[in-house]
């Protein structure tokens, strides 16, 4: 057999098992030829047979995608629609609920879908410490100051050099370093609001960004988001246009837990109308470096001309969550943002800094980074795909375009809350749709993460939701 014609076979078997769905953008040529080690011409071979055959349908500018079937009905219903939350402001109280879902992730020996975490095998834990340890003994006689804010010089270097390689020229005195994205969160809020003030939130969001706004005594304005192409910003602009909105949070590539990634002609519209109103906007980046497609995505800084975007990230969820090394990029409140930081935990400790910023030194970051993606990818269409068959009919999911969560619209009246402690008794977690919103309007929802390498028990997992959501209905 030809090479062109065993990777023809390969993706038919997998459109035929449901691992790429009707509708779905399958990988690119370069990104085929690299994973199966082929040449482009014969990727490209396979590509026009698979087309003359009426298994996938190119599209211009966007890639290959499997081709719906004649009469076939089920891709429809599996498709997620956007939220219409209400324009009306509201308290936030998410946090006790948080809390109680995290703990039980660690207990009884669970199967963590509902884990936020990654897995951590793919972290490269060993050379990490290696540098850590190698730190410590060159660093016997620290001195605290050299822990105090913006952080330290070798690691705001490196991460300046890594926003370089990826196509966004950055100010390395912008730069602030924190523990990890959720204290620069924090921080990037205290420093654009004050108590009372109203922000404005995707619906569904991740619950990171709500429980700072629970924090600081905020709230929340949720904004319709369509789960394939992020916040909508016409309601954004019509909700701004009847009360004041004091910042905008937002993740635009692979939020979570809806996992879009929005084009860049969303995002540059998005930020005109923040400059148009002068309002700042707080854009959550963490899960930028697990793109699937072939670039870098862009970020909302990118765009950003008058300093009004307060980027976000942090190694959590790419390198190392131990080391809980994060950074701020704040613009125009650079300064307040650095003075906070001395406010709130005066330092962070330069030990795991320099430990981060060794390993990207010397060590293939671009490397690891390419194997999760690679990972991640995988496992995300092995998610769905059994999603969708061993749940009840009606399911719809979401198309993550990076990261390694999915979002799982159950059908009939199911509560989330009364399925997460089910499974919690047949030791497995999932993350309940109440987390994601102050509303009641995805309690028939859950996360999964699909990080973990996929295995008869995380099968065995998802067949037993399934019946226990069929028991439910």
């Amino acid at each position: 057999m030809k090479l062109y014609e065993k990777l023809v076979g390969d993706i038919e078997q997998l459109v035929a098992k449901g691992v790429l769905l009707p509708g779905e953008r399958i990988p690119s040529v370069r990104q085929t030829s690299q994973q199966h080690k082929l040449s482009i011409t014969t990727v490209l071979r396979a590509y026009v047979k698979l087309e003359s055959m009426g298994v996938i349908e190119s599209r211009p500018q966007s890639g290959y995608f499997v081709r719906p079937r004649a009469g076939d009905t089920a891709t429809p219903s599996i498709c997620m629609q956007a939220s219409h939350p209400s324009p009306v402001p509201a308290e936030v109280h998410v946090s006790r609920l948080v809390l109680s879902t995290l703990r039980s992730i660690g207990l009884h020996d669970a199967i963590p879908l509902g884990s936020p975490y990654p897995d951590p095998s793919l972290f490269p834990w060993e050379r990490i410490n290696q540098y850590a340890g190698a730190v410590a003994r060159r660093n016997r006689a620290w001195n605290v100051t050299d822990d105090l804010p913006p952080g330290n010089p070798q690691l705001i270097r490196e991460i300046a050099r890594r926003y370089l390689e990826n196509g966004l020229a950055v100010d390395p005195d912008e730069i602030i370093v924190t523990v990890g994205a959720t204290e620069a969160i924090n921080l990037c809020l205290q420093a654009v609001a004050k108590p009372g003030d109203t922000i404005a939130v995707e619906s569904p969001t991740f619950y990171a960004m709500l429980m700072a706004v629970e924090r600081l005594g905020m709230k929340v304005v949720e904004v319709s988001t369509d789960p394939y192409e992020g916040i909508s910003i016409e309601a954004l602009a019509d909700i701004m246009a009847r009360q004041p909105i004091a910042a905008v949070m937002v993740m635009p590539n692979f939020q979570n837990p809806l996992g879009f990634q929005m084009s860049d002609q969303r995002k540059r519209a998005l930020v005109q109308l923040l400059e148009q109103h002068d309002v700042p906007a707080i854009e959550n980046g963490v899960y930028n470096e697990l793109y699937y497609g072939d670039a870098h995505p862009s970020s909302l800084k990118s765009h950003d001309r008058k300093g009004l975007v307060l980027h976000c990230s942090s190694f959590s969820k790419s390198l190392s969550s131990a080391q809980r090394v994060g950074w701020a990029l704040a613009g125009r409140y650079r300064g307040k943002v650095e003075e906070l930081k001395f406010l709130n935990t005066l330092a962070t400790s330069s030990f795991p800094q320099l430990a981060i910023a060794e390993y990207l030194q010397n060590d293939g970051y671009e490397q690891h980074l390419r194997r999760t993606r690679k990972a991640y990818a995988q496992q995300a269409r092995i998610m769905a795909a059994a999603v969708l068959r061993f749940f009840p009919v009606g399911t719809k999911i979401s198309h993550p375009q990076g990261g390694y969560v999915l979002w799982v619209e159950l059908p009939g009246n199911i509560d989330s809350m009364q399925l997460y402690r089910r499974a919690l008794e047949c030791k497995i977690t999932v993350g309940p749709g109440r987390m994601f919103s102050v509303s009641q309007a995805y309690k028939h929802c859950i996360r999964l993460n699909y990080s973990y390498p996929w295995s008869v028990d995380v099968e065995q997992a998802i067949i037993l939701l399934g019946k226990l959501i069929t028991e439910f209905l």
